[in-house]
């Protein structure tokens, strides 16, 4: 009976040195990464000896952690699960709740307090937040949602499709596939990298119509990226464009008014000064 036992336990040792190697090497790596910082757990030994899974040992140590990285707005944030999260060249914009229906990630980012949109790119999440909240508040809960949605299993979009705006169409003329084909290959993958998107909406008049999606969005910089970056671009390639011109869509500006009407309501339920002075 023991020379039955023996072997096992010495596989299970095996396995508990192999992932303390490989935890310590991810700590180590850490320390080296000055833009970023890591969230995760230790897995526990008993977690370690239940672990009949296939997946390699380095790729269950690596998806323990999320880092984080700083985007050129302040008040927006990436997440970087150590996963896909759309695949490459994907991305999808939540500027607001009711845009988060197609999406139980998204959802449950919302619920958050502080937290104002959500966006998903190929391997990153970027939040963006209330001005007066901080980010020393939010953060944890990110982390706990993304980790814990992660491990579910669950899908990350339900029903809508992912953002296929610079595909190439029939019925677009030279100019629109050079405008498409410029803002997949050199401008969308930048401003990727910052937390954010570029979304194409029209070309009409020599002017390009492009939406900001991301940290983008409300991003102080957000104007001068498009003239001096995206528009000098265009202009060097395409001779054809004029001018670029920032645009909401139509679901954005509902949104914009239902808040605005929220807003409303809630400022007339408010007491006024002279009422309670007179109480």
């Amino acid at each position: 009976m023991s020379r039955l036992i023996l072997p096992s336990l010495r596989r299970s040792v095996g396995v508990l040195r192999s992932n303390n190697r490989l935890f310590n090497i991810c700590l180590h790596q850490s320390q080296n990464l000055r833009s970023f910082e890591h969230y995760g757990a230790i897995p526990t030994k008993r977690a370690l000896l239940n672990n009949k899974s296939s997946v390699p040992l380095y790729q269950f140590c690596r998806n323990m952690f999320i880092q984080t990285q700083d985007t050129p707005n302040p008040d927006s944030l990436k997440f970087l699960p150590g996963t896909d999260v759309l695949g490459k060249g994907n991305t999808y914009d939540f500027p607001s709740v009711s845009a988060a229906y197609c999406s139980p990630l998204a959802k449950l980012l919302f619920r958050i307090d502080g937290v104002r949109a959500v966006f998903f790119g190929a391997d990153f999440i970027t939040i963006s937040k209330e001005e007066e909240t901080d980010w020393a508040i939010i953060k944890p809960e990110v982390f706990a949602v993304i980790m814990d949605f992660f491990a579910s299993g669950l899908p990350i979009l339900n029903e809508a499709k992912p953002n296929s705006d610079t595909q190439i169409e029939d019925d677009d003329d030279d100019v629109v596939m050079m405008i498409k084909e410029l803002l997949d290959s050199r401008i969308r993958p930048t401003v990727q990298e910052d937390g954010g998107d570029i979304i194409y909406m029209g070309y009409e008049d020599g002017v390009v119509k492009l939406k900001m999606q991301g940290s983008c969005s409300s991003c102080p910089s957000s104007i001068v990226t498009l003239k001096n970056g995206v528009q000098n671009m265009l202009q060097f390639y395409i001779p054809e464009v004029v001018s670029v011109e920032q645009v909401s869509d139509k679901v954005d500006k509902f949104a914009e008014k239902e808040f605005e009407k929220f807003e409303s309501k809630i400022k007339l339920k408010e007491p006024s000064p002279t009422n309670e002075t007179q109480t």
